[in-house]
């Protein structure tokens, strides 16, 4: 299977609205966009699900043609694939009517803009990952770590076709091989992984990995999917076995690299970035 091409917050799942995140999925020859992260965007409201009871409460015609304003969509999340209420755009349009805001207008003009964005990055896929830089580079990254983020990506995406191709579902399969090579080579799962750097369950990982802990985690990565194609493994006994073993490659690299510069790898430490300072300040109370 041919490797994927590296996409904005892998999968091109996340889209930015005036530093709002806003997940999303291509169905249909169309993006369908989270409900509920469109209502935070237009009202910074803490409860999105309350908002959009009282909204259906207070508006007939949303109340009544919900069903078919709204489909349960399966989006690509930080924490993985998750059935979440979406809309097409003509749907968010007529959502947004009922959302006294003023940020509607822009958001309208979002709208329109990254329906167009998706046109030019399938006649075009290097603007997909021009966007991936600009979207890190905002968020304050350093060029280096975007271009070992790049890295991982499409190791990433590589090893997912190989997984899906060997017979693991998309989902809790990938979750526990992922865990798999986290836990033979740095100790951890994502779980506790996350729990050591202070970031939230919604948040991707690797985005507050170090330049380091990318680099260990690509070689684990590479590694698997080597493996894999090695020993035509098949079925979860099979990936789960050859993940681990590429946890070892990267426990070996990791505990030299650790003698050689005589500190941990896997810290609280965070890449430095604006958003990430917030994060560890937050973690520090």
């Amino acid at each position: 299977m041919p490797n994927k091409k590296i996409d904005p917050a892998e999968n091109k799942s996340l889209a930015l609205f005036q530093d709002k995140e806003i997940r999303r999925t291509w169905k249909y020859n169309k993006w369908f966009f989270a409900v509920e992260d469109v209502v935070v965007a237009l009202t910074d409201s803490t409860d999105p699900k309350q908002y959009i009871t009282r909204m259906k409460e207070r508006d007939s015609f949303i109340r009544e043609g919900w069903v078919q304003i709204v489909r349960t969509l399966r989006i690509q999340t930080h924490g993985g694939m998750q059935k979440m209420n979406c809309a097409d755009t003509k749907g968010i349009l007529r959502i947004i009517q009922s959302i006294p805001s003023p940020k509607a207008e822009p958001f309208k003009q979002w709208l329109a803009r990254v329906g167009s964005e998706r046109i030019e990055e399938i006649q075009n896929p290097e603007l997909a990952v021009k966007r991936m830089r600009e979207i890190y580079a905002k968020k304050g990254y350093s060029q280096s770590w975007i271009q070992q983020r790049e890295r991982t990506i499409a190791t990433r995406n590589r090893l997912t076709d190989e997984w899906q191709m060997r017979g693991a579902n998309e989902g809790q399969d990938f979750a526990i091989l992922t865990n798999e090579i986290y836990r033979s080579g740095f100790g951890l799962d994502a779980k506790a992984y996350k729990k050591l750097k202070g970031v939230s369950k919604q948040q991707n990982l690797r985005d507050a990995m170090t330049n380091m802990e990318l680099a260990l985690t690509n070689l684990g990565e590479t590694t698997a999917a080597e493996l894999h194609q090695k020993n035509d493994s098949y079925g979860m006994n099979e990936l789960r076995q050859d993940a681990g073993e590429a946890g070892k490659v990267i426990e070996v690299a990791r505990k030299e690299v650790e003698k050689r510069l005589g500190k941990p790898v896997v810290t609280k430490e965070l890449p430095n970035t604006t958003e990430n300072i917030l994060i560890d300040k937050r973690t520090e109370k």
